[in-house]
């Protein structure tokens, strides 16, 4: 299983949502591009299936950007990997041959542990809450 792009850049720009998000701000795209240095027009993509998936609403116009739907600690790692990339694992689903079922099991087995520890952490644990924790170029 490789982690893709696109999920690292979804957590990030959530994550910096989720920091702002007691204050009920709005954030732009091009503020969470700047700030988590991710391509726009990919963010745009992204924040799309991220709204699709019912994670962040989005407000158009002058005053829009986007917000989480819910409470940082009530997101977790799991539907965000989910709305972006499907399922944790995926198989090929040819599971003829001699070792084709074993190989079915191991791959069901190894999803759900998988998916038990990303329900376990939650958006709220990613995000950087002091100055220390901020890294700049």
């Amino acid at each position: 299983m490789k982690l893709s792009v696109k999920v690292d850049y979804a957590c990030r720009v959530l994550a910096e949502m989720g920091r702002v998000y007691a204050s009920g701000e709005l954030t732009q795209i091009d503020q969470l591009s700047r700030i988590e240095d991710v391509p726009v027009n990919f963010l745009a993509q992204i924040l799309c299936e991220l709204r699709d998936a019912g994670l962040i609403i989005s407000k158009r116009g002058v005053q829009g950007g986007y917000a989480l739907s819910r409470s940082p600690d009530q997101v977790n790692l799991c539907e965000i990997m989910k709305a972006i990339d499907g399922e944790l694992i995926e198989s090929s689903g040819n599971y003829a041959g001699r070792t084709g079922r074993r190989m079915k099991e191991i791959w069901a087995e190894l999803r759900a542990v998988l998916e038990e520890r990303a329900q376990e952490i939650t958006l709220d644990s990613l995000i950087t809450k002091t100055p220390s924790e901020m890294y700049h170029i």
